[in-house]
């Protein structure tokens, strides 16, 4: 990593290298540090992806900022516990080539969802769904196989349009929703660009996968602005230029390191212990980046967050579990993706492993190919962070055995037929405290399985320019605020 005494050299060769590039003007333009894999949100599953999924589609319900479900395509009403109807709000939302958006159009969404054919992952999170019956084009009734009062909280996915899933229409390469944001280019380097419907102006991602690097073009006007992903001495050197603007939040982000439990060495419970008590968490986001401390996937302020701080620091106790699984050293693979923040994390945590004598061996790969070895089960021990993840349908999609890749997101291969019984009883409860207590009892007891070591929920910020303005964060991190955001 450059440190701040070599900015100036670095900033010389950057504005050398860079004399002759051209940049619209008009359009304003987004630092990430990944592509986005899948445009498609009935397939999408990172970060990104979903980010930029939610300004081009429209979805049903969403969340207000207490992490409840509320209305936004449509309103719904509780018929009976296995009966939902939900009203489209009038006049009806348009996609970008002009049709409506009915009710047609959310049947054959959901539906598509749930074929199998279609391989989403996101299948098992509403495979309660046993019948959705038209009342007309703005009313539809969702019949289900087993009373959840959370459903509604469930129908998140961006709609698409009924005409052009019949037609086998590729969304991945030509996304086409009702949303505020309208797809108009993916470049060569997977950079998207989408334009704002209301008054046409226009936004680019540009992806870079060095911090310095967005930090320096943001610094020159290549790019307009930038969210989280940075160093802390990145952090703090923004906060000293005067012709940008820096706005730190905190975040809901759970960050995690996630295991091969069918692999003899992180499926062994007592090495997830060693690990877990051979980190410093505290002494990492004081110096490496700014966050809390994490006991569950869900924060504190969540409704079904709980006071779980995850498992202290404490070398000797590591040393200790190592001993009772009898090793004396041990060696580890650690995939990560092969941006340098997170290389960085994955170097400091290597080094506390390796005081406790865990000798680990850090694999970065570019995102693609990254993401692609977790989806297949393709490691030992890896990070990764949870983004907005807000309804306990999460707990099926990665904790359920029935969930393994490609059915969902059980990454590494967990199986327990008590974890099994407590989601499925969560979805049976009709009222919600009883529904609360069973899920809080199926986190206690992921966490003593340590199915994830907990890490930290990050803390979101945003660097822009002085000439930008009307960006706020979003607890998750998510990009709506583009809504609202003007280039002076």
């Amino acid at each position: 990593m450059v440190k701040i005494t070599s900015l100036s050299l670095l900033f010389f060769i950057f504005f050398l290298n860079s004399a002759c590039q051209q940049v619209d003007p008009e359009i304003i333009r987004f630092g990430i540090p990944t592509p986005p894999k899948q445009l498609d949100p009935r397939l999408a599953t990172d970060a990104v992806s979903s980010r930029i999924n939610r300004l081009l589609y429209q979805r049903l319900v969403d969340f207000n900022a207490q992490l409840k479900a509320v209305p936004s395509l449509a309103t719904w009403q509780k018929i009976s516990p296995l009966q939902y109807r939900f009203t489209l709000k009038q006049p009806f939302s348009l996609f970008t080539n002009g049709q409506p958006l009915t009710t047609e159009d959310v049947k054959a969404t959901y539906l598509s969802i749930l074929d199998k054919k279609t391989a989403s992952p996101h299948r098992s999170s509403i495979a309660m769904i046993k019948k959705i019956k038209i009342i007309d084009t703005k009313t539809l009734d969702f019949i289900l196989t087993q009373a959840d009062p959370q459903f509604p909280s469930y129908l998140v996915m961006g709609i698409l349009p009924k005409k052009q899933l019949k037609s086998a229409h590729s969304f991945t390469d030509k996304p086409l929703g009702s949303g505020y944001f309208e797809f108009l280019k993916r470049f060569a380097n997977s950079e998207i660009l989408i334009k704002r419907r209301q008054d046409q102006q226009k936004f680019q991602f540009i992806i870079d996968r060095n911090p310095t690097v967005r930090v320096l073009k943001l610094q020159k006007g290549e790019i307009d602005l930038l969210q989280n992903n940075l160093p802390p001495e990145m952090i703090a050197y923004l906060n000293k230029q005067p012709h940008l603007n820096l706005t730190k939040g905190a975040g809901s982000n759970f960050t995690y390191l996630g295991f091969q439990l069918e692999d003899p060495i992180a499926g062994n419970l007592l090495i997830r212990k060693a690990i877990a008590h051979a980190i410093n968490r505290p002494l990492i986001l004081e110096y490496l980046l700014a966050g809390r401390v994490a006991g569950s996937i869900f924060p504190p302020e969540h409704w079904l967050g709980m006071d779980l701080k995850g498992l202290d620091y404490n070398p000797e106790l590591a040393r200790q579990y190592l001993k009772q699984a009898g090793i004396s050293t041990l060696k580890i693979t650690y995939k990560t993706s092969n941006d340098p923040f997170r290389i960085r994390i994955a170097t400091v945590i290597q080094n506390q492993l390796k005081a406790v004598g865990i000798e680990v061996k850090i694999q970065s790969y570019d995102w693609g190919t990254f993401f692609g070895d977790i989806k297949n089960g393709r490691f030992q021990m890896y990070s990764l962070t949870w983004v907005g993840i807000k309804s306990p349908d999460i707990f099926h999609y990665i904790y359920h055995s029935d969930s393994k890749p490609p059915k969902g997101a059980n990454r590494g291969r967990f199986s327990s037929k008590e974890v099994d019984q407590l989601i499925e009883q969560g979805k049976l409860l009709t009222d919600s405290e009883q529904q609360k207590a069973v899920y809080q009892e199926l986190q206690q007891k992921i966490f003593n399985q340590l199915v994830y070591i907990p890490l930290w929920y990050e803390d979101n910020y945003f660097a822009a320019r002085n000439n930008i303005s009307g960006y706020q964060l979003a607890l998750d991190g998510n990009y709506d605020a583009l809504f609202y955001t003007y280039k002076q």
